[in-house]
């Protein structure tokens, strides 16, 4: 379950502002030059003509946004069907989803109007914490700070023994981490930002191998905390000495972040007003934890495979159909899951999104029936399975 809430962070855009400062005024000099002799040369012909076009552009997105309308309430009339039918246990079928692709725009693109337009301030973003502001907040809030592994290898053994004794395979969890990662990801690797391409930047705060949003951290902790603590209780008895003295101050921490995460309603809002304040960025590090981290990740995956269970789907998911629940939600993934080979054929995935999901969602629009989300959603876990990372956690298992 990956929410869509993916926000821009604006440090590198303005740190780029302030660097070029001298040049951006030439060129904004430039510009209102260039518009003020497009202003001088615009005559009453051309405006005319723009403000015809404008008309035809008009008339046409609002027909398109009436149609669109239309299909997207049928798309949430059919959803509140299927669920209704669901708690009265009834058989879906063909008829419970909207078989029709959403209508696509053709009509004319919006024209430019040959007038000078009034410039509007570019839109502030909020900031995306990253990994230096989770290490600060659980420093600052619980005086902790996570237990980073020697190797990146530690990490991926540690998540091996813990994923398989908890009941997930090691096809499930090398090729959800092949998914989310390239196949090349570290436990500290954030979603947007790669040592590859300086300059990079956070589009959401997913960490990881299975790319954990801060809302899923507070989330596992306020859930799963007694099975985290108790793995960890039975961790500590083993040692003596200053490793047991450093495990016993992060049973201790993992304890009050258990307790925070459980100081609100047990839903997802809620959850993520907790994850949005510095407390919560603190229960983020641990996921960095090389203790913590694994099971945190295992029971971001472990949540859906036994989501699946109760609801009384007892095949075993595949990786594909696993991530779609990761992905999607345990909800709206399972109805994907428990499709028939024939139905997923014939489903288009717009099934299962608002409009404007859908709409930012290329690969949702460009692989449009279940079957070919989830065909390539393992053509890429194919692909990405043979890189190092990939390699290096399988030989884990």
């Amino acid at each position: 379950m990956a929410q869509p809430l993916i926000r821009i962070g604006s440090g590198f855009v303005a740190l780029a502002l302030l660097v070029s400062a001298p040049p951006a005024v030439a060129m904004d000099a430039s510009a209102r030059s260039a518009t003020d002799a497009m202003a001088q040369a615009a005559s009453p012909q051309a405006i005319a003509e723009y403000r015809r076009k404008l008309k035809e552009y008009q008339q046409a997105r609002a027909a398109f946004d009436e149609q669109a309308g239309a299909y997207w309430s049928s798309i949430y009339e059919k959803r509140k069907g299927r669920n209704a039918k669901r708690r009265e246990r009834q058989a879906i079928t063909l008829d419970d989803y909207v078989l029709t692709q959403p209508p696509a725009y053709a009509g004319p693109a919006r024209p430019v109007s040959p007038e000078p337009e009034e410039e509007k301030p570019p839109r502030e973003r909020k900031p995306i914490p990253v990994v230096a502001d989770f290490l600060k907040a659980a420093a600052e809030h619980f005086q902790f700070v996570p237990q980073r592994p020697a190797a990146e290898v530690e990490f991926k053994r540690a998540y091996a023994r813990y994923a398989l004794a908890s009941g997930l395979t090691r096809e499930q969890a090398v090729r959800v981490y092949s998914f989310e990662t390239g196949g090349s990801g570290n436990h500290d690797m954030q979603s947007g930002l790669s040592a590859s391409r300086p300059g990079s930047r956070a589009i959401s705060t997913a960490i990881g191998y299975n790319q954990l949003l801060t809302t899923n951290s507070v989330e596992l902790m306020a859930e799963q905390g007694h099975e985290l603590i108790k793995e960890l209780t039975a961790k500590a008895a083993g040692l003596s000495g200053a490793p047991r003295k450093a495990m016993d101050h992060k049973l201790a921490v993992l304890k009050k972040m258990v307790a925070f995460s459980r100081t609100v309603p047990d839903t997802w809002s809620e959850h993520e007003k907790l994850a949005n304040t510095p407390q919560g960025w603190a229960v983020h590090a641990m996921v960095l934890d090389v203790d913590v981290g694994p099971m945190l990740q295992t029971h971001k995956l472990l949540t859906s495979v036994h989501f699946a269970r109760a609801k009384g789907h007892t095949r075993p998911l595949t990786a594909a159909e696993l991530e779609m629940m990761n992905l999607t939600g345990d909800g709206t993934g399972l109805d994907m899951v428990t499709m028939p080979q024939a139905m997923r054929e014939r489903v288009p995935t717009s099934n299962f999104f608002q409009r404007g999901g859908y709409e930012r969602n290329p690969v949702a629009i460009r692989h449009n029936t279940v079957a070919k989300l989830l065909a390539i959603t393992d053509e890429r876990m194919d692909f990405n399975s043979n890189k190092p990372g990939a390699k290096e956690l399988a030989a884990a298992f």
